[in-house]
């Protein structure tokens, strides 16, 4: 079917269907560009969301608990899926919507110039019909004219009483009026040729061939209006199967959930260490008491004790964190703690013993490592005086020295408090660390000789090489001889480290630390030390534990289970905002 032959005289509904279907497609192109901004600003609210549920830094002793870690992984799956949200805002925009944009102005354009051809054909057409209308109308007066004149000559040729000369005069009037009339009617008939054959070309060849190209338009507009239909589904399509694996992995981690595991938990967490009360000894009042004595019987004071700490505790307990039940068990007791913790029950004195040692622990590593840096700086100053001067550390090094003199002292009277612990037997084992104070001594026998690595567990490893900056460090003019003026003890901003309550004071070794940024080496860098990594010019890190004020920042090589320090200097880091 075409539009030429069927629709041959429909000329402006056509140019004004074809205008509709332009205008439909831009409509169509506004629906697409408010469907982008929807998956977008949804995409922006799936990521709202998952800022404010994500687990803070002081709730990661919840992660210890299989629903929070559940809860967690959700959280991070559905940071994905708003991902995919914006992919799929992202690629209707730059495939669906430049492609309509395209289309619209390609269609526009060439339905302006079928219109202006067809215009200017219909134009010629009607001047050629004006002009045959001329041509007839001057040969219907020639005609007229030409009758009377020779109506006139016949009259003057009867008349008798008319000269010779005037019955002439009429004659030739006649005979002119007579050859305008034959020219006239010529010119009509050459004009009426002419005229019909203009007009068969305009219905038969030319106004067809522009409706064919109008039809030929809106056939492509229609058949690019479906495609564009599938291709925006395709795209939606294309992040089904990401979406579904994100949902896998929720469904995982609700399978990883293990009741069992977080009563245990909780058992750890809160159990006080006493054993319960016996059964209450009947007091017989009617029994004679020797020499008099009628002191009546009462319980024994350790029940009483057991029960009256027990319910002072749950009393003392604050609730907070992801959910009331999983609260922290930082500030879990509101009495003033003593530096013995005598007064706690035994299994969380023994916790908290264990962690103000963890917590000695790392203050002596930093303390030593920044002592070794020291030194090491020293030496170079020695070697090379244009440097610095030697001397203008030597307070310096006697305040670290003192320190860690004091962080040792501290250290062992903690251990001498967890042995008498242990040694009292009141309670089981605990979850803050060793269970028998050999165990503790050769957890902590590499603080006590920062430089022996051998038997060492993987944080001692990583001490050791702390405890002296690579040559390579110091070789480097821009990586601040190794160690920044910032990490000096001493220095106007040093950063002291925390004290035993910081969330950051206890490491867990047993489970992969979380990634908390990302970083770029600035420069290469060659880890022959223990404890250190090699890595290349240019290449993306994972950060999992930030600068203790040594000079070394911990980092993980992505997509590996590698892990190591590298000098602060030499990268560029990128901290994620929950940091």
């Amino acid at each position: 079917m075409s539009w030429g032959s069927e629709l041959w005289d429909q000329w402006e509904d056509i140019s004004y269907h074809t205008l509709k279907g332009i205008n439909f497609l831009e409509t169509y192109g506004n629906f697409v560009k408010e469907r982008c901004q929807i998956e977008m600003e949804y995409a922006k609210g799936l990521r709202r969301l998952v800022k404010s549920y994500q687990p803070k830094k002081k709730e990661c002793e919840e992660l210890k608990f299989s629903t929070v870690r559940s809860f967690r992984d959700t959280v991070n799956e559905t940071a994905d899926m708003a991902g995919q949200h914006e992919v799929i805002s992202e690629t209707l925009t730059a495939v669906v919507l430049n492609e309509i944009g395209s289309l619209v102005k390609e269609l526009k354009e060439d339905r302006k110039k079928s219109l202006s051809e067809g215009s200017r054909v219909q134009q010629n057409l009607a001047h050629s019909l004006q002009q045959l209308e001329k041509a007839k109308k001057n040969y219907e007066k020639a005609f007229r004219e030409a009758e009377k004149a020779h109506e006139n000559f016949t009259k003057a040729d009867a008349d008798l009483h008319l000269s010779r000369a005037e019955v002439e005069k009429q004659r030739m009037n006649a005979s002119i009026k007579s050859q305008q009339c034959e020219d006239s009617k010529n010119e009509y008939a050459n004009q009426l040729q002419k005229t019909n054959r203009l007009q068969g070309e305009h219905y038969n060849t030319i106004m067809p061939g522009i409706f064919q190209s109008l039809q030929d338009l809106d056939e492509k507009r229609i058949n690019n209006f479906k495609n564009l239909l599938k291709k925006s589904v395709e795209i939606e399509r294309s992040v089904f199967p990401i979406i579904n694996k994100c949902l896998d992995g929720i469904v995982s981690a609700a399978d990883s959930i293990d009741e069992k595991q977080d009563s245990q938990v909780v058992i750890e967490r809160y159990k006080s260490g006493f054993t319960p009360p016996g059964d209450i000894p009947f007091d017989d009042l009617s029994t004679p008491r020797q020499n008099g004595d009628m002191t009546p019987t009462v319980n024994t004071p350790s029940r009483q004790d057991t029960v009256k700490n027990t319910l002072s505790i749950a009393k003392a307990k604050k609730r907070g964190g992801l959910f009331g039940i999983f609260a922290s068990n930082k500030n879990n007791f509101s009495f003033s703690e003593k530096e013995d913790f005598n007064d706690l029950p035994p299994n969380q004195r023994k916790k908290r013993i264990q962690q103000r040692i963890d917590d000695v622990t790392t203050k002596l590593h930093q303390e030593t490592a920044a002592r070794d840096g020291l030194l090491k700086m020293k030496e170079v100053y020695e070697g090379n005086p244009s440097l610095g001067d030697p001397m203008s550390i030597t307070g310096q090094l006697t305040d670290s020295c003192q320190k860690i003199e004091k962080l040792r002292a501290d250290l062992q009277r903690y251990q001498s408090l967890l042995e008498d612990v242990d040694t009292l037997g009141t309670g089981g084992a605990t979850s803050g660390g060793p269970s028998t104070p050999n165990s503790l001594a050769r957890h902590h026998s590499n603080v006590m000789s920062p430089h022996h690595n051998g038997g060492a567990s993987p944080r001692s490893s990583v001490t050791s090489h702390r405890t002296s900056l690579s040559d390579e460090s110091l070789s480097r003019p821009e990586s601040g001889i190794g160690l920044s003026h910032n990490s000096l003890p001493g220095s106007d901003t040093y950063d002291q480290p925390d004290g035993p309550d910081d969330d950051n004071a206890e490491f867990y070794d047993a489970e992969p630390l979380p990634i908390i940024g990302t970083c770029r080496a600035m420069y290469a860098f060659e880890g022959t030390s223990e404890g250190s990594m090699s890595m290349a010019e240019g290449e993306e890190l994972s950060i999992i534990e930030l600068d203790q004020g040594d000079g070394w920042t911990r980092v993980r090589r992505v997509g590996e289970f590698e892990e190591g320090f590298v000098p602060t200097s030499y990268i560029e880091m990128n901290l994620y905002n929950n940091c």
